[in-house]
C-alpha cells in the first residue's frame, strides 16, 4: 500500500503500509532527524482502518463504473 507524501519527508512521495497513519502523529521519518521510529500497535491499527477506508471507496468507485456500463450497453 502507498499513500502520497504530505510531509515533505522525502520518502519519494510514498509510505508503506505501516506508515499510513503517520501524518496523524507527525512524519516518521523526520521525527527524530533520520532516525528511524518504530511505529505503536495503535499506529499501525489507525493506518490499516485508513487503508480499510480507501478500499471501500475503491470498491463503490468501481461499482459505480460497471453500473454506468451497464447502463449504457
Amino acid at each position: 500500500m502507498h499513500h502520497t507524501n504530505e510531509c515533505g519527508c522525502g520518502h519519494g512521495g510514498y509510505h508503506t503500509s505501516w506508515q499510513a497513519g503517520h501524518h496523524q502523529g507527525g512524519c516518521c521519518c523526520t521525527r527524530h532527524h533520520g532516525v528511524h521510529r518504530f511505529p505503536t500497535k495503535e499506529e499501525i491499527v489507525a493506518g490499516l482502518e485508513e487503508y480499510l477506508s480507501h478500499l471501500r471507496e475503491e470498491v463503490k468507485g468501481v461499482e459505480e463504473r460497471i453500473a454506468e456500463f451497464k447502463k449504457a450497453a
